[in-house]
Parts: structure tokens; sequence; C-alpha cells
């Protein structure tokens, strides 16, 4: 249903490559995309079946979902971030008992994080209108800001190419907690200025950078936490298109999932043993599992004033940190106090479908890999499990690196590696061999034809000997100027291609890595400006096995 009736391939679209060609895409992201049925049995259905869009449509909404709470919480979120209107409306539509979320998320990176957390949220809007659109029934999309994941080396960072292309990292001081404390509980700090400076310093200035500025000022300001921030920023940049976005922190919300939390506790060992089963599985079909959790594992942490804490198994009991619980105590804990409890990587998208009517959930390679790995635990947990479809992913260009890669006919993938194996193939392309062939085969004429004619002239005038030898020198020597303006223009012009080769690379694989998981949000909206999200979200049909190279 996502791909169908797309208009067609949008004029931004300078290539369409399948993701297989690329040496780093994992196996199940090329398998999933290409080949949907050597994969089937680890996931709910193929996307790119309208009857499995139809079948999950039809559970999902048959499925228990307190529809209106999860709509207050979310008018409560959007009206304290004061987010556009348009993201408000597609909110209360999560109240109608017919209605769809389409999921997606990712933790609170500064500025926004890097490209594709941007890539995500415009995936999930697109289907979003393409669901409502074809299915006839009401779909939004909903962006789910992971709060309480405690890695602070994650988030802290913002990644750009300076005026140089060069990549800079521009770092934020961490706040009191960080590191021990979810994210979601990290408060900005007057360090946020000079986090703020410093972007403003590095970036290379463009007319929109004064802007770009003043609107993450608004967004990230001292006292607002981490991921209200970040909520805040992507408000700001797509919540004009209807994207809801959700900060998973919110106590308010942990009482719909209070019977996943104690049916965790309750029976100990049963994720983490379905989870291994399902890993088993993947490595028959030839996929190695994204992790595999020990068989006591527990997938839930307990959250206090200590910060995020494991909840471990010893003997019939439970131990979080130095204190010791029994089944008994800390399930009933999670159902009076569910505020207490955060899921982990397992079990959090288990919680994440509970709270919304998931259809579908747009992820990266990742979260794909983790997905495969928990079918027969949504059906434990009495969970609709949705549609997965791979995230938007792609290489955005400027005009430059457009004709350059035009030019060179060189294949986006050959730049990734750091090495110079590609610009010197590059380079010998340069000058065509047959010029030297030409060249050596005019000297080697020049000398054989003039050497008939020296033996000829004595016949004629003995003297004119010597004025043969000097004519066969000048000649020789002319070729050679002739050759040398041929080496120099090629140097002339090798410099400049190893300059256009080097800024392209920079930008298309910056410290050897794909673009869109390196260069902040940040770094392409002082780049091409605020219209840039417009321009993603009419970037060409939707798919699953193409990656985009986009010339904005």
């Amino acid at each position: 249903m996502s791909d169908q009736r797309e208009p067609p391939a949008s004029n931004l679209v300078r290539e369409a490559i399948d993701v297989r060609r690329f040496p780093w895409v994992r196996a199940l992201v090329g398998a999933y995309a290409g080949d949907f049925a050597s994969v089937a049995t680890l996931f709910a259905g193929n996307p790119g079946d309208p009857a499995a869009w139809r079948d999950t449509i039809r559970r999902v909404t048959a499925a228990p979902c307190d529809r209106a709470a999860i709509a207050s919480i979310l008018a409560r979120q959007l009206e304290r971030r004061g987010a556009p209107a348009e993201a408000k409306a597609a909110a209360g539509r999560l109240g109608d008992p017919a209605s769809v979320a389409i999921l997606t998320g990712q933790q609170a990176g500064l500025f926004g994080g890097p490209l594709y957390t941007l890539l995500k949220a415009i995936t999930a809007l697109r289907i979003a209108q393409n669901v409502t659109r074809d299915a006839g029934v009401p779909a939004v999309a909903v962006f789910w800001v992971d709060a309480e994941d405690h890695d602070w080396d994650e988030v802290r960072t913002a990644c750009v190419l300076d005026g140089e292309s060069q990549v800079r990292e521009v770092a934020m001081a961490p706040p009191r907690g960080a590191g021990d404390q979810p994210v979601g509980s990290l408060v900005l700090t007057d360090e946020i200025a000079a986090a703020l400076n410093a972007l403003g310093a590095t970036l290379a200035p463009t007319e929109f950078t004064a802007g770009l500025l003043a609107d993450l000022t608004q967004c990230y300001q001292p006292g607002v936490s981490m991921t209200t921030a970040f909520a805040r920023w992507l408000d700001r940049l797509l919540g004009r298109h209807g994207l809801v976005v959700y900060e998973s922190n919110d106590a308010g919300a942990k009482p719909l999932a209070r019977d996943i939390f104690a049916g965790e506790l309750e029976q100990p060992a049963r994720t983490a043993g379905l989870v291994r089963t399902a890993c088993a599985l993947m490595r028959r079909l030839g996929h190695e599992p994204q992790v595999e959790p020990a068989a006591d594992a527990v997938s839930l942490f307990y959250v206090d004033q200590h910060g995020r804490r494991a909840i471990k198994r010893e003997g019939d009991d439970y131990r979080v940190g130095s204190e010791r619980r029994t089944v008994a105590a800390l399930s009933n804990e999670a159902r009076l106090h569910p505020e207490r409890f955060s899921p982990n990587v397992l079990l959090r998208p288990i919680v994440q479908d509970q709270l919304f009517p998931t259809v579908c959930y747009v992820g990266g390679p990742a979260e794909l890999a983790y997905q495969a790995e928990l079918g027969e635990v949504y059906r434990a947990f009495g969970v609709a499990a949705p549609l997965l479809y791979p995230r938007l992913t792609a290489t955005l260009v400027d005009a430059g690196a457009a004709r350059f890669l035009d030019r060179s006919g060189m294949p986006l993938e050959s730049l990734h590696p750091q090495d110079d194996a590609a610009l010197n193939a590059l380079l010998e392309r340069q000058l065509p061999p047959a010029i030297d062939a030409a060249l050596a085969r005019a000297t080697r004429d020049v000398a054989s034809h003039l050497a008939e004619v020296k033996a000829a002239v004595p016949a004629v005038d003995p003297t004119l000997a010597g004025a043969v030898d000097t004519t066969v020198t000048r000649i020789e020597d002319t070729l050679k100027q002739l050759h040398a303006k041929i080496i120099h223009a090629s140097k002339r012009k090798d410099d400049t291609l190893r300059r256009q080769f080097a800024r392209t690379r920079a930008l298309t694989f910056p410290g050897g890595e794909p673009q869109e998981r390196v260069l902040n949000v940040a770094f392409f909206l002082n780049r091409y400006g605020p219209a840039l999200c417009d321009r993603l979200m009419e970037s060409g049909p939707m798919t699953m096995d193409k990656h985009l190279v986009i010339t904005i």
C-alpha cells in the first residue's frame, strides 16, 4: 500500500541505487527489500503486499488500545511545546477508533541528530499519507523520542562539515546526571549556548545560517530537558506536515503499559527465551541477530533517583542494585507504580505498540534486525505486531558534487573507501593512451622519412644533409613541446579532479561513513534552508530497495 499510485519520480532524484550494491548494507536488509519470501517467517507481513496492509489494519483496529488516553497525553505534550496546529489536529485523530499510527523513533540527538532522523520522520509521514489515501482510514505519523536511554555519548554531539569540507564535531557539555540518569531527565544549562556558538562558528556561512541558529536557540534553551528540546526542533521542522512527536518518558503513559511490565516480571525469562529461539531461526536463515540476551535476562530497567538500573535474576528472586526483591513484590510494584519501570530495547517495541494503534513501524537496519527477533514476544503479550518499512535512505548532493559524479561516471559506492584507489583510476583515465602512442609514432615516422631524404639529397646538393639533420631536430623538439603541453594540461585537470573528488567524497562519505549516519540535520538546513523538509517530502516514489541520490 505504501508504494501504490505514487507520483512519478521527482526531478530531485538523480539516481536510485539498489541497496544490495552497497557492501555496508547487512544481508537481512537486502533480503527484506528484495527477497521478502526468504525472511517472511521473521516478520508480521510483507509491506510490499496490499493484502498485508489490509490484514494489519484489521488486526490493529480490533486490538484493545486506550485511544482517548494516548490522544490526551499527546495533546498535553504538544500544547506544552507549542507545536503547530497541524500536529495537534493529527494527534486528535488518534482518538478515532478507526485510526492507525505509523511510528518511527530515535534518540534525542543534539540539534536533531544525523540526517537519518529526518529521513525516518519523512518516511513515516509519507506512508501515513498513502495509507490514508489508499485504505481510507485516518493514519497519523508519530515520532517516538527515546527519552529513557541513558547513553549520553549517543546524543551529545553533532557532526558537520566546515568550510574546508572537514568533519567537525560540536559537543555539548554534560549536564548533571549525564550517563547515569535517562536522557529525558537531563536538563539543559547555560552551557547549551556554548554548543550553539560552536555550531555557528563551524558551519560555512550561508544565507540560512542566522535563521537556523535563531530557530535552534528557541528550541534548545536552559531549563528545558534534552528530549523536549529535540521534540521542539522536530515540531518546528515537520509539525506543519502533521508529524506528532511523542516524548516517551511521560509518566502519564506508564499506566497504559503496566500489564506488560508486570507480565515481564511475573514470567521470568520468558521474553529472553522467545528471543533466543528467534535468534536461532535467524541463523538458520543465514542472518546474524542484532542482539542475543542471556537466558535469564530481564527486559526491564528500574528507574529512581539513582538512575536507570538493571533488574537481574537471583535464584527465584530479582535484584535491583543492592536490594533483593521477590517476584511477587516487584511485579506488584510494577502495577502500582509503573512510572518506576522502563523497557529495554527488546521490550520497548511491545510497549510502543500497546500504547499506539501501530500498523507500521519505520526503522533503520538495526531496528529491522531487532524486530526480526520479536514475533513471538508480541504474541506472548497479546499485542498486534506491525508491518515494518525500511526508512528512506538517501545521499544529498549539491550541484557541484552532482556534476562531478556525472562527468566522472564514478559509482557512488566507489567513494566509500578512504584510500586513493578510485582517484588514481580516475586520473589514469584522463589522458587517453592513444595520445602517447600517436606522438611516439609521429617521432619515429619523422626520423624514418627524413632519413630517406638525407640519403637522397647528396645527389642534388651534398651540403643539404646538415639542413635535413636540423629539420629532424626541430620537428622532434616541437613534438616534445607538444607532449609537455599535453602533460601540463593533464596535471591542471588532475588538480581540479583531485579537489572535486576530495570535496564530493567528504560530502557523501564523511569520515568514511555514509552521509546519512554522520552529518547532522543542522548541516543540511544551513546549506539548503528551511525548504529542505518540503523538498524531501516530494522526493519521488517510496521504495524499500533503493538508495536515492538527491540533488537539492
